[in-house]
C-alpha cells in the first residue's frame, strides 16, 4: 500500500521548496519592480490590445517599434497574437499608433480585443480582489469546520484545509512573481478570478478526503489515527486523479489553443489543478496527523527524524 502519511516529511518538504522559491520571487520582484507582482492595467490602469500582424512579425520587431515612444509597454506573444499593454490611451492616439505600427512593420494590423481601465478603477479593483479572497478563505475555514462538526475538535479540520488552500494560491502567485521577472508577465482581473476558482477546486477535493477520513474513523478501521488517514487517502486517490486529470486535458486545449486574452487565465487553473491535487491528497490528511499527534518537528526541512 502506498504510504503518503509515513512520508509526510518528504511531501512537506517538496512544498517547502516550492514555498521558498515563491517567496525569493516576490522579495525580488518587490525589489526590482517595486510591488511583489508585476501589475496589469486592471490593477494599475491603461490601456491593453490584442493584436495580429500579417505577415507575421518578430517579438523584437514590435517591441523596437514601440520602443521610441511606448518604452513601459509590456508585449506577450500567444501563437499568432501579440498582447501589448501600455499607459492610458485615447482613441486617436490608438488610432495613430496602429497606424505607425503598419508602416513601421510593414504589416497589416488587425486589433482582436481592445480595453482601456482608468486608476481609479484599477485601485478598486486591486482592493476587492484581496477582499474576495479573504472573504473566501474565512468562510471557507467556518464551513469545513461546521461540515465536520461532529468529529472531535472540528475546527482543526477547517483549519488545515485552509493551509491547503493559502498554500496552493501562495505557490501560484509565486509562480507569477517569477513569470513577471523573467517573462514580463502581468496579472489582471482575470487573475484573480483564476485564484477563487482555484480555492474552490483545492476546497472541493480537500472535503472529499476529509469526508473519507470520517467515514473511516466512525467505522473504526483502524486504530491508529495515521493509519486512518493514510488509507482514506489511498481509497480517494483514484477518484482525485481522474477528476484532475480530465480537467487538466481540457486546460491544455485551451491554453494551446485559447488564445491570448484567457492564455494566463488558463494557466492559473492549469496550476491550480496539479497544486490543488497534490495539496489535498499529499499535504491536508499528513497535516492532520501532525496537529493530532504534535509531531511539528516534521514541518521542519532541515530537522533529524525521528528513531
Amino acid at each position: 500500500m502506498i504510504d503518503l502519511v509515513g512520508n509526510k516529511r518528504w511531501l512537506f518538504l517538496i512544498s517547502e521548496i516550492f514555498v521558498i522559491v515563491g517567496i525569493f520571487s516576490l522579495v525580488v520582484s518587490q525589489i526590482r519592480l517595486g510591488t511583489p507582482l508585476r501589475l496589469g492595467i486592471d490593477f494599475t490602469g491603461g490601456t491593453a490590445m490584442t493584436l495580429t500582424f500579417v505577415p507575421q512579425v518578430e517579438q523584437h520587431q514590435l517591441r523596437q517599434a514601440l520602443s521610441e515612444n511606448y518604452s513601459e509597454a509590456v508585449i506577450q506573444r500567444s501563437g499568432d497574437d501579440f498582447l501589448i499593454r501600455l499607459r492610458e490611451m485615447s482613441l486617436q492616439e490608438r488610432e495613430a499608433l496602429i497606424e505607425a505600427l503598419e508602416t513601421g512593420l510593414g504589416s497589416n494590423v488587425t486589433v482582436r480585443d481592445q480595453d482601456t481601465v482608468s486608476p481609479r478603477v484599477a485601485t478598486d479593483t486591486a482592493r476587492n480582489a484581496l477582499i474576495a479572497v479573504i472573504i473566501a478563505a474565512v468562510a471557507m475555514l467556518f464551513y469545513i469546520a461546521w461540515a465536520f462538526r461532529r468529529m472531535p475538535k472540528a475546527f482543526r479540520w477547517g483549519t488545515c484545509a485552509v493551509i491547503c488552500l493559502i498554500h496552493d494560491v501562495f505557490i501560484i502567485v509565486g509562480v507569477f512573481a517569477l513569470l513577471g521577472l523573467v517573462a514580463g508577465v502581468a496579472i489582471d482581473a482575470l487573475f484573480i478570478t483564476g485564484l477563487l476558482a482555484v480555492v474552490g477546486y483545492s476546497i472541493n477535493n480537500t472535503v472529499v478526503v476529509f469526508d473519507r477520513i470520517r467515514e473511516n474513523m466512525s467505522r473504526r478501521v483502524r486504530p491508529d489515527f495515521g493509519e486512518t488517514v493514510n488509507d482514506s487517502i489511498v481509497q480517494t486517490l483514484g477518484r482525485c486523479l481522474n477528476t484532475a486529470l480530465t480537467t487538466f486535458f481540457v486546460l491544455l486545449a485551451l491554453l494551446l489553443f485559447g488564445g491570448a486574452t484567457i492564455y494566463y487565465f488558463v494557466l492559473v487553473l492549469l496550476l491550480g489543478v496539479v497544486i490543488g491535487s497534490y495539496s489535498s491528497t499529499c499535504i491536508a490528511g499528513p497535516l492532520l496527523v501532525v496537529w493530532e499527534k504534535r509531531e511539528w518537528k516534521v514541518l521542519l526541512p532541515f530537522a533529524r527524524k525521528p528513531a
